[in-house]
Protein backbone atom coordinates (compact mmCIF):
# COMPACT_ATOMS: atom_id res chain seq x y z
CA UNK A 1 0.00 0.00 0.00
CA UNK A 2 1.48 3.09 -1.07
CA UNK A 3 2.92 5.38 1.62
CA UNK A 4 4.79 8.10 0.78
CA UNK A 5 2.55 10.23 -1.73
CA UNK A 6 0.25 12.55 -0.52
CA UNK A 7 -3.65 11.01 -1.30
CA UNK A 8 -6.82 12.97 -1.30
CA UNK A 9 -10.36 11.56 -1.67
CA UNK A 10 -13.66 13.89 -2.70
CA UNK A 11 -16.88 13.04 -2.14
CA UNK A 12 -20.05 14.24 -2.34
CA UNK A 13 -23.12 15.54 0.22
CA UNK A 14 -25.14 12.05 1.05
CA UNK A 15 -29.09 13.00 0.38
CA UNK A 16 -30.24 10.40 2.82
CA UNK A 17 -30.11 9.39 5.80
CA UNK A 18 -28.98 6.10 3.72
CA UNK A 19 -26.65 7.68 1.91
CA UNK A 20 -25.53 9.28 5.19
CA UNK A 21 -24.22 5.55 6.46
CA UNK A 22 -23.08 4.50 3.51
CA UNK A 23 -20.50 7.60 3.15
CA UNK A 24 -19.35 6.79 6.42
CA UNK A 25 -18.12 3.44 6.24
CA UNK A 26 -16.65 4.56 2.79
CA UNK A 27 -14.96 7.07 4.89
CA UNK A 28 -13.68 4.62 6.78
CA UNK A 29 -12.29 2.22 4.88
CA UNK A 30 -10.14 5.04 3.17
CA UNK A 31 -9.22 6.85 5.84
CA UNK A 32 -7.10 3.38 6.57
CA UNK A 33 -4.17 5.26 4.04
CA UNK A 34 -3.72 8.24 5.91
CA UNK A 35 -5.03 10.76 3.48
CA UNK A 36 -3.63 14.24 3.12
CA UNK A 37 -7.67 15.41 3.36
CA UNK A 38 -11.40 14.67 2.52
CA UNK A 39 -12.55 17.03 -0.15
CA UNK A 40 -16.67 17.88 -0.19
CA UNK A 41 -18.49 19.25 -3.34
CA UNK A 42 -20.41 22.31 -3.15
CA UNK A 43 -23.82 21.88 -5.11
CA UNK A 44 -24.46 24.49 -8.21
CA UNK A 45 -25.64 27.50 -6.71
CA UNK A 46 -25.00 26.44 -2.93
CA UNK A 47 -27.57 23.95 -2.97
CA UNK A 48 -25.68 21.73 -0.46
CA UNK A 49 -24.42 24.43 1.68
CA UNK A 50 -26.03 22.54 4.89
CA UNK A 51 -25.29 19.45 3.67
CA UNK A 52 -21.04 20.46 2.93
CA UNK A 53 -20.98 21.79 5.83
CA UNK A 54 -22.27 18.79 8.16
CA UNK A 55 -19.63 16.68 5.93
CA UNK A 56 -16.96 18.50 6.19
CA UNK A 57 -17.72 18.98 10.42
CA UNK A 58 -17.84 15.29 10.88
CA UNK A 59 -14.89 14.51 8.96
CA UNK A 60 -12.48 16.99 10.89
CA UNK A 61 -14.43 15.34 14.15
CA UNK A 62 -13.17 12.35 12.94
CA UNK A 63 -9.04 14.04 12.94
CA UNK A 64 -8.67 13.76 9.05
CA UNK A 65 -8.69 17.19 7.23
CA UNK A 66 -11.46 18.06 5.48
CA UNK A 67 -11.76 20.52 2.53
CA UNK A 68 -14.77 21.73 1.68
CA UNK A 69 -15.22 23.49 -1.91
CA UNK A 70 -16.12 26.97 -1.82
CA UNK A 71 -18.32 28.62 -5.10
CA UNK A 72 -18.32 31.82 -6.58
CA UNK A 73 -21.77 30.90 -8.64
CA UNK A 74 -24.38 32.74 -5.98
CA UNK A 75 -22.17 33.64 -3.47
CA UNK A 76 -21.68 37.10 -2.33
CA UNK A 77 -18.95 38.58 0.32
CA UNK A 78 -21.27 38.85 3.32
CA UNK A 79 -21.85 34.65 2.86
CA UNK A 80 -18.64 33.61 2.51
CA UNK A 81 -16.99 35.87 4.71
CA UNK A 82 -19.67 34.24 7.29
CA UNK A 83 -18.80 30.69 5.70
CA UNK A 84 -14.78 31.37 5.89
CA UNK A 85 -15.26 32.36 9.59
CA UNK A 86 -17.73 29.25 10.86
CA UNK A 87 -14.42 26.76 9.16
CA UNK A 88 -12.73 28.42 11.10
CA UNK A 89 -14.14 28.23 14.07
CA UNK A 90 -14.74 24.40 13.43
CA UNK A 91 -10.80 23.88 13.04
CA UNK A 92 -11.30 23.84 9.04
CA UNK A 93 -8.06 25.07 7.78
CA UNK A 94 -7.92 23.83 3.47
CA UNK A 95 -10.62 25.69 1.26
CA UNK A 96 -10.91 24.00 -2.70
CA UNK A 97 -12.03 27.35 -4.05
CA UNK A 98 -13.66 26.76 -7.55
CA UNK A 99 -15.65 29.30 -9.96
CA UNK A 100 -18.47 26.51 -10.07
CA UNK A 101 -20.98 26.27 -12.83
CA UNK A 102 -24.11 28.31 -13.47
CA UNK A 103 -27.63 26.38 -12.58
CA UNK A 104 -30.01 26.18 -15.32
CA UNK A 105 -31.31 29.69 -15.32
CA UNK A 106 -28.83 31.57 -13.62
CA UNK A 107 -28.16 34.54 -15.75
CA UNK A 108 -25.20 35.88 -12.99
CA UNK A 109 -22.90 34.12 -11.16
CA UNK A 110 -22.90 36.70 -8.06
CA UNK A 111 -20.36 39.27 -6.60
CA UNK A 112 -17.17 37.01 -7.79
CA UNK A 113 -16.83 35.92 -11.77
CA UNK A 114 -14.01 33.92 -11.45
CA UNK A 115 -11.93 31.98 -8.96
CA UNK A 116 -9.38 33.92 -8.55
CA UNK A 117 -11.64 36.48 -7.46
CA UNK A 118 -12.79 34.21 -4.62
CA UNK A 119 -9.14 33.29 -3.75
CA UNK A 120 -8.29 36.96 -3.54
CA UNK A 121 -11.18 37.90 -0.83
CA UNK A 122 -10.00 34.46 1.34
CA UNK A 123 -6.37 35.91 1.42
CA UNK A 124 -7.80 39.22 2.35
CA UNK A 125 -10.17 38.10 4.52
CA UNK A 126 -8.04 35.13 6.56
CA UNK A 127 -4.36 35.93 5.67
CA UNK A 128 -2.72 32.75 5.53
CA UNK A 129 -4.72 30.77 7.51
CA UNK A 130 -6.52 28.47 4.99
CA UNK A 131 -4.75 26.46 2.32
CA UNK A 132 -6.08 26.89 -0.51
CA UNK A 133 -6.34 24.58 -3.56
CA UNK A 134 -7.59 25.45 -7.07
CA UNK A 135 -8.87 23.80 -9.90
CA UNK A 136 -6.37 22.98 -13.30
CA UNK A 137 -7.73 21.84 -16.45
CA UNK A 138 -4.64 20.09 -18.27
CA UNK A 139 -7.20 19.40 -21.21
CA UNK A 140 -7.95 23.02 -21.15
CA UNK A 141 -11.84 23.80 -19.41
CA UNK A 142 -14.56 23.61 -21.95
CA UNK A 143 -15.29 26.68 -21.42
CA UNK A 144 -11.98 28.82 -22.17
CA UNK A 145 -11.82 30.41 -25.46
CA UNK A 146 -8.22 29.09 -26.24
CA UNK A 147 -5.49 27.33 -24.35
CA UNK A 148 -3.31 30.10 -24.16
CA UNK A 149 -5.91 31.91 -22.05
CA UNK A 150 -7.34 29.15 -19.97
CA UNK A 151 -3.67 28.75 -18.37
CA UNK A 152 -3.86 32.44 -17.76
CA UNK A 153 -6.73 32.34 -16.03
CA UNK A 154 -4.40 29.36 -14.01
CA UNK A 155 -1.68 31.58 -13.01
CA UNK A 156 -4.20 34.23 -12.04
CA UNK A 157 -5.63 32.12 -9.23
CA UNK A 158 -1.56 30.78 -8.29
CA UNK A 159 -0.92 34.64 -8.33
CA UNK A 160 -4.19 35.12 -6.09
CA UNK A 161 -2.82 33.05 -3.02
CA UNK A 162 -3.56 29.40 -4.43
CA UNK A 163 -1.42 27.36 -2.37
CA UNK A 164 -1.72 23.99 -4.61
CA UNK A 165 -3.99 22.51 -7.74
CA UNK A 166 -6.17 20.14 -8.37
CA UNK A 167 -6.79 18.79 -11.73
CA UNK A 168 -9.78 17.86 -13.89
CA UNK A 169 -9.46 14.02 -14.41
CA UNK A 170 -8.05 12.73 -17.33
CA UNK A 171 -6.84 9.50 -19.24
CA UNK A 172 -3.79 11.34 -21.61
CA UNK A 173 -0.66 11.22 -19.02
CA UNK A 174 1.36 13.73 -21.56
CA UNK A 175 -1.48 16.02 -21.01
CA UNK A 176 -0.38 16.65 -17.71
CA UNK A 177 3.19 16.20 -18.45
CA UNK A 178 2.90 19.07 -20.78
CA UNK A 179 0.95 21.46 -18.46
CA UNK A 180 3.53 20.91 -15.38
CA UNK A 181 6.47 21.89 -18.05
CA UNK A 182 4.14 24.71 -18.87
CA UNK A 183 3.76 25.89 -15.48
CA UNK A 184 7.77 25.32 -14.75
CA UNK A 185 8.28 27.59 -17.93
CA UNK A 186 5.78 30.33 -16.82
CA UNK A 187 7.36 30.34 -13.13
CA UNK A 188 4.71 28.44 -11.23
CA UNK A 189 5.63 26.18 -8.49
CA UNK A 190 2.56 24.75 -6.47
CA UNK A 191 2.27 20.92 -6.43
CA UNK A 192 -0.34 20.15 -9.25
CA UNK A 193 -1.86 16.78 -7.72
CA UNK A 194 -3.70 14.45 -10.71
CA UNK A 195 -7.16 14.18 -10.64
CA UNK A 196 -8.33 10.53 -10.75
CA UNK A 197 -11.77 9.08 -12.08
CA UNK A 198 -12.03 5.37 -11.75
CA UNK A 199 -13.65 3.63 -14.39
CA UNK A 200 -16.77 1.39 -13.05
CA UNK A 201 -19.82 1.99 -15.87
CA UNK A 202 -19.11 3.62 -19.30
CA UNK A 203 -22.75 5.77 -19.75
CA UNK A 204 -21.93 7.87 -16.49
CA UNK A 205 -18.18 8.20 -17.44
CA UNK A 206 -19.69 9.49 -20.91
CA UNK A 207 -21.93 12.07 -19.25
CA UNK A 208 -19.70 12.76 -16.50
CA UNK A 209 -16.75 13.78 -19.54
CA UNK A 210 -18.99 15.66 -21.81
CA UNK A 211 -20.04 17.96 -18.82
CA UNK A 212 -17.13 18.96 -17.34
CA UNK A 213 -14.68 18.90 -20.68
CA UNK A 214 -12.71 15.79 -19.82
CA UNK A 215 -11.14 13.75 -22.88
CA UNK A 216 -12.15 10.14 -23.75
CA UNK A 217 -9.42 9.15 -26.16
CA UNK A 218 -11.19 7.29 -29.03
CA UNK A 219 -9.46 4.27 -28.46
CA UNK A 220 -10.63 4.37 -24.98
CA UNK A 221 -14.00 4.71 -25.91
CA UNK A 222 -14.04 2.13 -28.53
CA UNK A 223 -12.57 -0.55 -25.81
CA UNK A 224 -15.11 -0.02 -23.26
CA UNK A 225 -17.59 0.93 -26.41
CA UNK A 226 -17.06 -3.16 -27.28
CA UNK A 227 -17.81 -4.80 -23.65
CA UNK A 228 -21.24 -3.77 -24.42
CA UNK A 229 -23.02 -4.48 -20.66
CA UNK A 230 -20.83 -6.55 -19.43
CA UNK A 231 -20.10 -4.47 -16.05
CA UNK A 232 -17.69 -6.82 -14.52
CA UNK A 233 -15.21 -6.68 -17.87
CA UNK A 234 -15.48 -2.50 -17.88
CA UNK A 235 -14.41 -2.34 -14.18
CA UNK A 236 -11.83 -5.26 -14.68
CA UNK A 237 -10.50 -2.83 -17.51
CA UNK A 238 -11.14 0.26 -15.98
CA UNK A 239 -9.00 -0.66 -12.67
CA UNK A 240 -6.11 -1.82 -15.11
CA UNK A 241 -6.03 0.95 -16.86
CA UNK A 242 -6.28 3.80 -14.38
CA UNK A 243 -4.18 1.76 -11.90
CA UNK A 244 -1.08 2.23 -14.90
CA UNK A 245 -2.20 5.74 -15.48
CA UNK A 246 -1.75 6.18 -11.83
CA UNK A 247 1.72 4.38 -12.01
CA UNK A 248 3.07 6.58 -14.61
CA UNK A 249 2.10 9.92 -13.26
CA UNK A 250 3.84 8.76 -9.70
CA UNK A 251 6.68 7.36 -11.69
CA UNK A 252 6.43 10.90 -13.74
CA UNK A 253 7.00 13.21 -9.94
CA UNK A 254 3.06 13.60 -9.62
CA UNK A 255 3.35 15.14 -5.94
CA UNK A 256 -0.06 12.82 -4.94
CA UNK A 257 -3.59 11.49 -6.53
CA UNK A 258 -6.64 13.04 -5.84
CA UNK A 259 -9.40 10.50 -6.42
CA UNK A 260 -12.90 11.59 -7.02
CA UNK A 261 -15.08 8.41 -5.55
CA UNK A 262 -18.00 8.82 -6.50
CA UNK A 263 -18.96 8.07 -2.90
CA UNK A 264 -17.41 4.55 -2.92
CA UNK A 265 -14.34 3.27 -1.57
CA UNK A 266 -13.76 0.06 -3.38
CA UNK A 267 -12.81 1.23 -6.95
CA UNK A 268 -10.17 3.46 -5.41
CA UNK A 269 -8.90 0.84 -2.91
CA UNK A 270 -8.67 -0.99 -6.11
CA UNK A 271 -6.43 1.12 -7.92
CA UNK A 272 -4.14 2.16 -5.13
CA UNK A 273 -3.49 -1.49 -4.58
CA UNK A 274 -1.60 -1.22 -8.05
CA UNK A 275 0.18 1.63 -7.47
CA UNK A 276 4.00 1.06 -6.19
CA UNK A 277 5.36 4.96 -4.70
Amino acid sequence: MPTTKLYSFEFYPPKTPEGEESLKAVQHKLSALNPDFFSVTFGAGGSTRDKTFDTVVAIQNKGIQAAPHLSCVASTKENIREILNVYKSNGISRIVALRGDLPSGMMSAGEFRYANELVEFIRQETGDYFQIHVAAYPEVHPQAPSAAEDFNNFKRKVDAGADAAITQYFYNAEAYFYFLDLCEKNGITIPIVPGIMPITQYAQLFRFSEMCGADIPRWLRKRLEGFGDDRAAIQAFGLDLVGKLCQRLIDGGAPGLHFYTMNQAAPTLSILERVQS
